[in-house]
């Protein structure tokens, strides 16, 4: 009886995480309302749960992506120690992941964007640094590739960023995302349609 029991929790855990993962390259995801219920959702599905770390890595997507959106600038903090909170819970369930470092990644470069002339020192740097430790980790995973692109694109060249470098780089992101097989149906698959959109901007 205890493993039918276990069975079914398990598909009701994994039918709750592929409807709210299923839509997360679409456009429609990324208001205000629709995250802040999305990271509400994973947050309950982790509390749930407990031992998957995947609920964590997703609510605090959701905060990064908040975080990213906000027009107001104040919310950027509390939001990424959110998001922080959650990895480290994520990662006490699962160490040494790639998934988990590009995040981390993408935590530095919204704190950076706060106050850029004051904050680019530290967090400038952290961000690099935690896609070095993705890619050392999994050198397959395209969202190393496309946040290496993303940030070539965005930094301006007297500190190191470059179109052509962009391109090139997001191009690889593609070639990466086109061989990638995520672990499971609600693994992390999420960012070719972004990367496709950064491609577009520095092809201009």
């Amino acid at each position: 009886m205890g493993s039918l029991a276990v069975s079914a929790q398990s598909s009701r855990y994994t039918e709750a995480m592929a409807k709210q993962t299923a839509d997360l390259d679409s456009s429609s995801t990324f208001n205000p309302e629709n995250l802040q219920q999305k990271s509400n959702t994973f947050e309950r599905i982790a509390e749930a749960e407990k031992t998957q770390w995947l609920p964590y890595y997703y609510a605090a997507y959701m905060q990064i992506m908040q975080a990213f959106t906000s027009k107001d600038k104040s919310q950027i903090d509390p939001l990424t120690e959110k998001a922080t909170i959650n990895l480290d819970k994520a990662e006490a369930l699962i160490s040494k992941n790639s998934e988990i470092a590009c995040l981390r990644s993408l935590i530095a470069s919204a704190k950076l964007t706060v106050d850029p002339m004051n904050r680019g020192p530290v967090y400038g740097p952290e961000a690099a640094a935690q896609l070095v430790t993705a890619k050392t980790l999994n050198p397959e995973n395209p969202r190393v590739y496309m946040l290496e692109g993303q940030a070539l694109l965005f930094t301006p060249e007297q500190w190191g960023g470059s179109k052509t470098k962009a391109k090139t780089t997001l191009e690889l992101a593609l070639t990466k995302f086109a061989a990638f097989k995520p672990e499971s149906d609600i693994s992390p698959k999420w960012g070719e349609a972004y990367t496709r959109g950064l491609l577009q901007n520095a092809s201009k």
